[in-house]
């Protein structure tokens, strides 16, 4: 075949390309930044991601193991924030610093051994100050001892399927077989998330400890974005002279929520800098649409000998997709796919059917839908009545 036919064959495939609809279906390459825009190119390692979806936008050896320094803390503040929804502990509980706790160098706010905060106040001094001393003793509140809780810390790793990921400490202080990757360090943050809470730490700027004791320590967050970026408010920064200077970030316009995560950044400009336009490349680029509430009904199924003779099925969490604003018109439409009928009994969680939406006549998202409740056998009694009322009952 000469030049001119290949030529042709390939201008041929452009067009055609050009004209599919945008997506993100199972296994498609997410996009990327356009030849004539380079995102973190001082990092060592970085990734952009849709909070929402999960979707990756950007990644720049995502997968590399590199110390993550305090950025670990994100995990040590996930592990906080499920013992409070599970109950285990409360806001208001006392912590007491241990004398290992209060020996711990590098960012602190300087408890004293035996002195006493309130979880609230423990997660303000880790989310905004970096303390390493405020990780320990919530480590040692939650796991008995920071080696009990380290394992804590990698069994929900492993949960999160961050297989790029080993912690060896809580708060990331240099030490050996103790690293994560730009890609496990998102998922984590993204998890983080889901307790919407803990912005109210991460994108404060300043706030007070000891405020009305003799000795006040004002706190000013690590984390400048929160100030000066328009909707940062997350998440965790990092330092060490190994790891350089990192940060796993947050912002959220318009309903769209981004992570974005550097490692190994020269210094703190330039870090902020590489974020920032990280963010606002996806900002201009996507939006998020939003397709069902979080306990909205999007169909039902009947239950064949059931106590209940109808299972609802409900969103477990919002439901939205990310679209590429330059798309063309394709209408984003869902379809439900679930069976008219199951038997009972049905466990709960048990997987019924699946939501899969399109744009145009493309996949772009898929959810399972799941009953939020078992249903166990009808008693012979019931059945006997329904049976019943249906003979007499009749229209």
């Amino acid at each position: 075949m000469n030049k001119k036919w290949i030529s042709f064959a390939l201008a041929i495939l452009l067009t055609f390309t050009a004209m599919l609809p945008i997506g993100f279906a199972k296994g498609e390459a997410p996009a990327q930044p356009n030849a004539n825009t380079e995102l973190a190119p001082s990092a060592s390692s970085a990734v952009l991601m849709d909070a929402d979806t999960g979707t990756v936008l950007f990644e720049k050896k995502s997968h590399d193991k590199l110390p993550p320094a305090s950025i670990t803390k994100i995990m040590t503040m996930l592990l906080t924030v499920e013992a409070i929804d599970k109950g285990t502990i409360k806001l208001t509980d006392k912590v007491k610093a241990s004398e290992y706790a209060s020996s711990m160098g590098g960012s602190q706010i300087f408890l004293e051994p035996g002195e006493e905060m309130t979880v609230d106040e423990m997660l303000k001094g880790i989310a905004m100050a970096s303390g390493n001393d405020a990780s320990v003793a919530m480590a040692e509140k939650l796991g008995g001892s920071e080696p009990q809780f380290v394992a804590m810390m990698n069994t929900r790793a492993a949960e999160l399927g961050m297989k790029d990921t080993h912690f060896a400490n809580c708060n990331g202080l240099p030490t050996a077989d103790h690293y994560s990757s730009a890609h496990d360090i998102a998922v984590m943050s993204r998890e983080l998330l889901k307790h919407k809470q803990i912005t109210k730490y991460t994108g404060a700027y300043q706030d007070y400890l000891r405020k009305d004791s003799a000795k006040p320590f004002w706190l000013v967050n690590t984390n400048k974005l929160v100030r000066f970026y328009t909707g940062a408010d997350g998440l965790k920064t990092g330092y060490t002279s190994e790891a350089k200077f990192c940060l796993s970030a947050t912002a959220k316009r318009e309903g769209l929520r981004l992570i974005a995560v550097v490692l190994g950044e020269p210094n703190t400009k330039i870090r902020n800098s590489e974020v920032g336009n990280m963010f606002d490349f996806a900002f201009s680029q996507f939006a998020v649409k939003s397709l069902f509430k979080k306990g909205d009904v999007i169909g039902t199924v009947q239950v064949q000998k059931g106590d209940t003779q109808e299972l609802q099925l409900a969103a477990s969490h919002p439901y939205s997709v990310l679209v590429k604003k330059s798309s063309s018109n394709e209408k984003i439409t869902h379809k439900l796919i679930a069976p008219a009928t199951i038997s009972a009994p049905v466990k709960e969680n048990q997987l019924i059917g699946k939501l899969v939406v399109y744009q145009g006549d493309h996949v772009i998202k898929e959810y399972d839908l799941r009953a939020t409740s078992p249903i166990e056998k009808a008693s012979w009694w019931t059945l006997f009545k329904r049976t019943t009322s249906k003979l007499f009952f009749v229209d």
